[in-house]
């Protein structure tokens, strides 16, 4: 396995985080356990979970499964970056989702609970809050971290403007702030390269993509990768895509590797990516996703992949992407 800094922190993550979405709602609980432990036989160190995950009310599904992982002992908890989210609705009352400096102390509390630890390694805000100030924001997680609760703190699906927004107000306070930025990314979805991704290697925040495959449709077809999608984003790109896809999986047989692979490498290999998000449903799914650390793409290679699946506007940051 290799290793990489999140963002411009000292802590060590692997270059691919486990995403956990799938325990409970498609993966039951002994084959949860089961990844986790695979996970760390292969050395992936990074997990990364949310209180919403398993789609019940308030219960933090996939959060008490990983807790009770946890609870086994025999050093997982050392070995693993626990990484949770807070933002998402955990209960029918006004206050119990979103930003505010109440909702942040009790959801910390309540997944500190579910996941049988005293500290959560890195918190993420799950969406950007609106109608919370920063100084409310940063206030709560300063006391979070005093507490010895949470030691980073990062953001997800936030734009490049509230990145900017976030460490602003963090540095008026002499804070660390945000370290690290979880947003979609893959091949068919690159609009963060305009700002997001810079924004954040000017602030130092490591980028963590979610939904590396765009939810299936980079896996190959005739393993039930895109052809499997049926509703959702999944089923729509691929009735987009189809033609580019197809296009797709034979210039990965040119370069005599796996879609999904290549998928993943290509990410590993953008500037300011830390570690692209894998979610597997089985053991096997995991085992395959370590194929991507193998696979090393040269400039043709890149060239051909830009071809198929062009950058946003004429590719690069903004404003150059559309202006002069």
């Amino acid at each position: 396995m290799e290793y990489t800094n999140l963002g411009r922190t000292g802590l060590s993550v692997s270059r691919l985080c486990l995403g956990t979405m799938n325990f409970g709602p498609q993966t039951d609980e002994p084959d949860s356990f089961a990844i986790m432990d695979r996970a760390l036989e292969h050395g992936i160190n990074f997990f990364d979970t949310a209180n919403v995950y398993g789609w019940k009310l308030g219960e933090g599904v996939t959060e008490q499964i990983i807790g009770r992982w946890l609870a086994q002992g025999g050093g997982r908890r050392d070995q693993v970056v626990l990484a949770t989210k807070v933002y998402g609705r955990m209960g029918e009352w006004p206050n119990e989702q979103g930003l505010s400096a109440r909702h942040i102390i009790r959801a910390c509390e309540d997944s500190l609970r579910r996941l049988q630890t005293d500290t959560i390694d890195l918190y993420q805000m799950h969406h950007i809050s609106r109608t919370t100030p920063w100084e409310e924001i940063w206030q709560a997680m300063e006391t979070l971290v005093a507490q010895g609760k949470v030691i980073y703190v990062g953001s997800s699906n936030f734009a490049g403007w509230h990145i900017a927004q976030a460490q602003a107000a963090a540095g008026r306070r002499n804070f660390l702030g945000l370290v690290s930025e979880q947003c979609i990314y893959n091949l068919l979805t690159r609009f963060v390269e305009l700002e997001v991704i810079p924004a954040a290697q000017h602030y130092g925040l490591g980028i963590i993509p979610w939904s590396p495959l765009h939810g299936g449709v980079l896996r190959k077809m005739a393993e039930g990768g895109a052809a499997r999608g049926t509703a959702g984003r999944s089923a729509e790109a691929l009735a987009t895509h189809r033609p580019t896809v197809e296009a797709y999986e034979k210039l990965c047989a040119d370069l005599g590797h796996d879609p999904a692979d290549v998928a993943l490498a290509w990410l590993l290999s953008r500037p300011g990516v830390t570690a692209p998000i894998v979610g597997p449903r089985t053991v096997d799914q995991l085992d395959r996703s370590l194929g991507a650390l193998e696979v090393d793409l040269d400039e043709p290679a890149l060239t051909r992949l830009d071809a198929l699946f062009p950058p946003v506007a004429s590719g690069g940051p903004a404003p150059e992407a559309w202006a002069w």
